[in-house]
């Protein structure tokens, strides 16, 4: 079976059970969003030099995969996909990211000024990386104000990854270079 199926070529794509809509739809953007975090956070695991960065990023990257399955499914069809043993977006997904932000900060890294990206290739994808989360969750937030969302744990997986994904960087700073500017 090939990857070209021309089902696109008039503009519109397929949500989860075929739903057929524009690919400009405010859900295919937002899906887009995180598809595009999911990738960004794979150029930061491909730069980065530490087993713990690397590590929590491949998990991140496969908890995205769940943020991106629910995004895909329209509110009126999240019966038959939870049916079918998909899983949603829970507090215990958002629970593993507040336990390496407290893991991160227990190791009293300083952070004075306002953090400027670019120190290691490595922080500078994490940095990157957190840009496209905060751009993603603008886009979830808006599909939570159209009524368009019900799972308002989406919104908070994707701030509290964006806070991580800032702290990882600082991490690597320190990790990198001891006293970085």
């Amino acid at each position: 079976m090939s990857i070209v199926t021309k089902q696109g070529d008039s503009g519109a794509t397929g949500l989860m059970y075929n739903r057929r809509v524009s690919k400009c739809h405010p859900r295919v953007e937002t899906y887009g969003e995180v598809d595009e975090l999911n990738s960004v956070i794979g150029v930061a695991r491909a730069a980065a030099a530490h087993a713990f960065i690397r590590d929590n990023l491949l998990l991140i990257q496969k908890d995205l995969i769940v943020v991106m399955g629910e995004l895909a499914t329209a509110v009126e069809d999240l019966p038959r996909y939870t049916k079918d043993g998909y899983p949603l977006v829970t507090p215990a997904i958002t629970s593993k990211l507040d336990n390496w932000v407290k893991e991160i900060e227990a190791q009293k890294i300083s952070f004075k000024g306002w953090a400027i990206p670019g120190t290691s290739m490595s922080s500078a994808a994490l940095d990157l990386a957190r840009t496209v989360c905060r751009r993603a969750e603008r886009h979830v937030c808006a599909l939570h104000e159209a009524d368009q969302l019900k799972n308002n744990e989406i919104i908070v997986y994707l701030n509290r990854l964006s806070d991580l994904l800032w702290l990882m960087a600082r991490w690597t700073e320190h990790q990198d270079q001891p006293n970085p500017a």
